[in-house]
């Protein structure tokens, strides 16, 4: 019969791991699959980033086309935006949202969800049970 540390056995297991797998964090913001049609700047992927952070592809297109100041719609899976806007802009604008609307400001996790309180707009998360007003934006972008 043969005697192992535990430790030992863990550190093994770990090792033989895939790294995707041994990665400590298991919430990544989404990256835009972003290409170009003519005069207009196609979201490939739009309705899967709003199924990753779990919010209303409406509310998410609002946002986007406000931050962009351009004119766009969702067109099944995708959202079009009239004109060429840079890749860094769009990517940008969701690392935004996400911080904004989507992560928890106690224990930044992306478990939560928007509720209306009176006018106030709030993200409750549901893994700590923080609550907290959705920050105004104060600042202008370019």
């Amino acid at each position: 019969m043969n005697k192992y540390d535990y430790e030992e056995l863990l550190n093994r297991s770990i090792k033989s791991l895939p790294e995707k797998l041994t990665s400590r964090e298991r919430f990544q913001i989404p990256h835009g699959v972003i290409f170009y049609e003519g005069n207009t700047t196609v979201l490939k992927n739009f309705a899967d980033i709003a199924g990753d952070i779990n919010r209303d592809e409406q509310h998410l297109l609002s946002y986007l086309l406000k931050e962009l100041g351009t004119a766009g719609e969702a067109e099944g899976e995708r959202a079009v935006f009239q004109g060429k806007i840079p890749e860094e802009k769009v990517q940008e604008r969701i690392q935004d949202y996400v911080q904004r609307y989507v992560l928890c400001r106690e224990c930044n996790r992306p478990d939560t969800k928007m509720i209306k309180k009176n006018r106030t707009l709030l993200l409750k998360c549901e893994a700590c049970g923080a609550v907290h007003p959705v920050k105004a934006r104060k600042t202008k972008r370019d």
